[in-house]
């Protein structure tokens, strides 16, 4: 291996592309920036020896005159599946209609990952930031409250948003699907997913999961269905596999369950698979519902009985805040419920 090859690479220069075309530096950023300036035989020189050479233009650099990143950083809680996939491109498709690009990282589920993944977030000085998770570490709220910069939360309604929350209410949400369960004439309605641990604790995980299954437990206890059907939810392997898993656990304690809440689409998948390898007759037997109306659960796919969320919808919006507040536009509430529906298909 030669010394070039272990030689570390140099990033090409707003100076080495002026002395390939042949101009000053400022005539390069001229060009760059405000084109209609510069003589068009100056400008095509200045074009090519980009080209030739590879330049990027170091936004953080050009920032700093105008403490403008142009971009936003969105923290996921998870990138398996199809959860946050529409949302990420509604936000994603708002800023780049505003010229601003989205930079992601995702949490797994974890606060400390989360405050980690905010504090490298901000060294790039973001133009906003956009959050999938409702907690949040004392020192991850203080890092962000002191940075002054705009933070939309999304897919929740809390109590106490750190700035400003674009979603919808989980609890009411697990409450209505269970409803539409019990209204169809099921009795012995179960629950797949949600965080439980093996000592019965909620984990720190699936926060969402945990506020559908207190949905689907107010249900149980307002019909007096009697104690929640409930199995611990350890969170190893994919939701697939946890739905496949935690329904046949919950079949060997209560077998005459007929109706099933997974608090996830991907969640059902797995129960409906673990269902069809036991033989068991859906709906006929065992109704299964599932959360998010993820694109495999259409007619075209698993027919699932479903709730459907807005995501793309609270994509944009959360976007559309974040750019209102960027340019001191008033952003009307803090809190932004976007609701959602009950879509019932062939497994309920």
């Amino acid at each position: 291996m030669t010394d070039a090859l272990l030689a570390p690479r140099k990033w090409v220069t707003m100076q080495d592309v002026a002395l390939a075309a042949g101009v000053s530096t400022i005539t390069v950023s001229r060009v760059l920036r405000t084109p209609e300036k510069v003589k068009v035989a100056t400008r095509e020189r200045v074009a090519a020896a980009v080209r030739d050479l590879g330049y990027v233009p170091d936004q953080v650099a050009g920032s700093l005159s105008s403490r403008e990143s142009r971009l936003v950083a969105a923290l996921v809680s998870t990138l398996a599946g199809s959860v946050f996939a529409s949302t990420v491109d509604g936000l994603a498709q708002s800023l780049r209609d505003e010229g601003h690009q989205l930079m992601l990282g995702t949490t797994e589920y974890s606060s400390a990952s989360e405050q980690a993944l905010i504090a490298t977030a901000l060294s790039r000085r973001p133009d906003g930031m956009v959050l999938t998770s409702g907690e949040h570490t004392p020192a991850a709220r203080a890092m962000l409250a002191g940075s002054g910069v705009p933070v939309v939360e999304v897919w929740e309604l809390p109590d106490d948003p750190i700035d400003m929350a674009v979603g919808f209410s989980n609890i009411e949400a697990g409450r209505a699907i269970t409803e539409a369960l019990y209204q169809i004439g099921h009795r012995r309605i179960g629950f797949v997913g949600g965080g439980i641990r093996r000592d019965g604790q909620s984990s720190e995980g699936d926060r969402r999961g945990r506020l559908r299954r207190e949905g689907y437990e107010a249900v149980l206890a307002a019909h007096g269905l009697g104690e929640p059907r409930v199995v611990p939810n350890p969170t190893d392997g994919s939701m697939v596999e946890r739905g496949a898993r935690d329904l046949a656990a919950l079949l060997e304690r209560w077998p005459d369950t007929d109706a099933v809440f997974c608090s996830s689409d991907s969640v059902a998948l797995g129960a409906l698979s673990e269902a069809r390898r036991r033989g068991i007759d859906v709906p006929g037997t065992l109704a299964v519902a599932g959360f998010g109306d993820f694109e495999m659960a259409g007619e075209s796919g698993l027919g699932l009985t479903t709730v459907r969320i807005p995501g793309y919808a609270i994509g944009a919006e959360a976007g559309r805040l974040l750019l209102a507040r960027k340019r001191g536009e008033a952003t009307g509430p803090r809190i932004l419920d976007l609701g959602f529906e009950v879509v019932r298909r062939a497994t309920a």
